[in-house]
């Protein structure tokens, strides 16, 4: 009986992620941001290219001043970037108090495959005090490769959770 109960929970947290379809945006290093985002949000770094320290941080800016209240980095200097996000949010608040509402997780997966760092921004990414329904999926590269990213996140709510 308790087997089932597991099974069925399971299964609706599959369903559920894969209700939830992310957005796709490229990147190229050193060009333009995009517009303005509607947070709030989660977001997954794919960086499989290098960018400037500047560029990174006004990236990590951009994400912050939209909305992302959650930040997962992959690829090359992932943690880079993370302390790029955590750098961001203590800088809007002056190095203050930063309310709850408005705190930013972050989390970086150097030592993990991408399908790994996507199953958790699908399945275990979640903000303690602002539910966050949209996942924007940044890669950074020379050029958009979305079908590709695309179907490694879907392929990846399909996985099973290690617990």
């Amino acid at each position: 009986m308790e087997s089932g109960r597991f099974t069925l929970h399971r299964i609706f947290a599959l369903d559920y992620a894969s209700m939830v379809t992310p957005k796709y945006l490229h990147l190229t290093p050193g060009g333009v941001r995009p517009g303005v985002m509607a947070g709030p949000f989660r977001a997954v770094l794919i960086a499989e290219q290098a960018v400037s320290d500047d560029w990174r941080n006004d990236v990590a800016a951009w994400l912050v001043d939209n909305g992302c209240l959650y930040f997962i980095a992959w690829g090359l200097d992932c943690e880079l970037w993370h302390d790029s996000v955590d750098w961001a949010v203590l800088e809007d608040f002056d190095f203050g108090d930063i309310p709850d509402d408005r705190f930013v997780m972050t989390t970086w997966h150097d030592k993990e495959p991408l399908s790994e760092a996507l199953w958790f921004a699908g399945n275990a990414a979640t903000h303690p005090d602002v539910e966050l329904d949209a996942t924007l999926l940044v890669h950074v590269a020379p050029q958009p490769a979305s079908a590709r990213i695309m179907d490694a996140y879907s392929i990846s709510q399909a996985l099973p959770s290690e617990g």
